[in-house]
């Protein structure tokens, strides 16, 4: 029979001579000060620059100073599959591919992980050049536990979506976080205060690193206070990220089995795993997994 043992994949900073690679360089999230001596290099030397946006990469480049001697490229999510194949082959070739998102880390809530991907199961060298990323730096400014944290990039635009997705972190015992549009903060607040309750810790951090940097903390009620007073006012601008605190149990007021149940239920309704949703609900209240699995398994009994 075939080895189907997985193989560690070889990824270094510098291929051999001759040998091409792709890095994924990270770009500042606002402060032009934060870009390292690594991505000026990178984006210099580079033989193509694949961009989510072609202007905005030069526009950085110009901003920084740097005069690439390869060219621009567009990579992003409407061509992401067929520029990946070509990408690959100047790979192949020996080409040094640096690729860049408008903002942060690439890849992470912007395209790339199609070429990753590829690039990986072809044994293709893929490295990075790490640098600012606003989902880390919102979870560090939160104030927030940060042992444990998911990112769960966008929130939906339509109401009764971004509802489920709020109800599907009812329990949930990490801290998350999300990107939001400044159009739509009061109302999704409004949402997360109905489905998580309003005392629920929450940060909003806006415009990191730039300038107008702001960060708002304290439960879902204030914050949703806050941002009705300010779009009623001068208004809220530039990018967000939202951060949700987890679930914590009541130590004074423990959670009945039937609530347990129901939040379970409410997992499993949004799309995740009976055994995960049980291990999640469990961990939030401090009760026992099995006990639980048992108790949903006797309520769909009925």
């Amino acid at each position: 029979m075939p080895d189907r043992t997985p193989q560690p994949h070889r990824s270094s900073r510098a291929a051999p001579p001759g040998e091409g690679r792709i890095v994924l360089a990270a770009t500042p999230i606002g402060n032009l000060q934060d870009a390292s001596d690594r991505l000026r290099s990178l984006l210099a030397e580079a033989d193509l620059i694949a961009a989510e946006d072609t202007r905005t990469a030069r526009r950085l480049c110009d901003q920084l100073g740097v005069h690439p001697r390869g060219r621009f490229v567009a990579h992003h999510e409407h061509n992401e599959q067929a520029s990946a194949a070509g990408l690959l082959e100047q790979v192949r070739h020996g080409a040094q591919i640096v690729v860049v998102s408008d903002a942060g880390m690439p890849v992470v809530s912007d395209p790339g992980h199609r070429l990753v991907q590829a690039a990986a199961a072809q044994g293709l060298t893929v490295t990075c050049a790490p640098g600012p990323s606003a989902v880390t730096t919102a979870i560090a400014l939160s104030g927030l536990p940060t042992d444990r944290f998911a990112f769960d990039g966008f929130l939906p635009r339509r109401s009764a979506e971004r509802r489920r997705a709020f109800e599907a972190i009812r329990a949930e015992p990490r801290t998350v976080a999300f990107f939001e549009s400044p159009r739509r903060v009061a109302a999704s607040l409004t949402e997360l205060a109905e489905a998580l309750g309003e005392d629920r810790p929450v940060c909003l951090v806006r415009e990191l690193t730039k300038l107008h940097e702001e960060i708002v903390r304290g439960d879902a009620g204030s914050l949703l206070a806050w941002a009705r007073e300010r779009e009623a006012g001068e208004g809220i601008r530039g990018e967000i990220v939202l951060v949700v605190g987890p679930a914590t149990a009541q130590a004074d007021e423990p959670a009945g089995e039937e609530q347990l149940v129901a939040e379970v239920e409410q997992l499993t309704a949004s799309g995740t795993r009976m055994k995960e949703a049980v291990a999640t609900v469990a961990a939030a209240h401090g009760a026992r997994a099995r006990e639980l699995y048992d108790a949903v398994l006797r309520s769909r009994r009925g």
